[in-house]
């Protein structure tokens, strides 16, 4: 496979955290983290456990999710001040939220956000990402020096990914990241064999490329197992997995990040520093 030589020979694992997302209530998942103080404690946490890049979503006062550039800003101010993670916003928010709202995330200059790839069945929802706008956030990322992660769905959202870099080109710093998510009711199953599937689709791509799988519920641990095995990254957190085991809810990010951690060590590849990562996606 073209590029697989290359980010086989990385040696550690990037594990970024998703602590929040846009679907979960703290009335009915108490130990999600909603205000900032929360999220700046999950985060503290879960970078001393070997996180390297936090995904953020963000909540309003009354715990809804927002795109609210002010909250946005006051959110990435803090995470750089107090941590030294790769804070990644999110240009998805929540499946309601317009596209107006979406691209305005970019005016908050993070050092990464996430760019989905096409339009998926979002369990009973629609999340919707035309294809004019993929352009859009693309380019308006490589104005900014903003890394996209690209978050794939689905299979076929790897050939929109190779159609985009021939048409537009490739990010400001050069590298290309994307991050397969498993396991949506709608998308691509939580499965070795979607992975493999994946990894064959990805012969076209550039070389050099890396790559990050999130397995949506129970999905998570063999989706981790694939990844690791092929010389992938791991994304995880409560946004995408509230049971830690069977009628067993996740405590806190912290219990999700440990395991990872310790599958990466298993792996032979132990988690990357922030420091690490950034060296290792092109950032800096």
């Amino acid at each position: 496979m073209k590029g697989a030589a290359e980010y086989r020979k990385v040696g550690g694992t990037l594990i970024t955290v998703a602590p929040t997302g846009a679907e979960s209530r703290k009335a009915d998942v108490p130990a999600l983290p909603v205000t900032l103080d929360e999220l700046l404690t999950t985060a503290k946490e879960c970078v001393a456990l070997g996180a390297a890049m936090i995904h953020v979503h963000i909540r309003d006062g009354q715990g809804e999710p927002t795109l609210d550039l002010g909250l946005l800003r006051e959110t990435v101010a803090a995470l750089r001040a107090e941590t030294d993670l790769i804070v990644q916003l999110s240009t998805g928010g929540a499946v309601t939220d317009p596209e107006d709202a979406r691209r305005a995330v970019l005016e908050v200059r993070p050092e990464t956000a996430s760019l989905t790839m096409g339009t998926v069945n979002f369990g009973d929802a629609v999340f919707l990402n035309r294809w004019d706008f993929i352009v859009d956030l693309h380019t308006r990322m490589q104005e900014r020096g903003i890394m996209p992660e690209y978050e794939i769905f689905d299979l076929g959202q790897l050939h929109t990914l190779r159609r985009l870099l021939e048409k537009h080109g490739l990010p400001a710093n050069g590298h290309v990241h994307l991050d397969l998510v498993m396991g949506v009711p709608g998308g691509m199953d939580g499965t070795t064999e979607s992975v493999a599937a994946c990894l064959a689709a990805m012969r076209d791509l550039p070389e050099g490329l890396t790559f990050s799988a999130t397995g949506i519920g129970r999905t998570t641990i063999p989706v981790m197992l694939a990844a690791l095995s092929a010389g992938g990254h791991l994304r995880v957190g409560m946004e995408d997995t509230l049971t830690y085991g069977p009628s067993r809810p996740v405590e806190s990010n912290m219990q999700l990040v440990a395991r990872a951690v310790g599958f990466a060590q298993l792996a032979q590849r132990p988690p990357c520093t922030p420091k690490a990562a950034r060296t290792l996606l092109g950032l800096g």
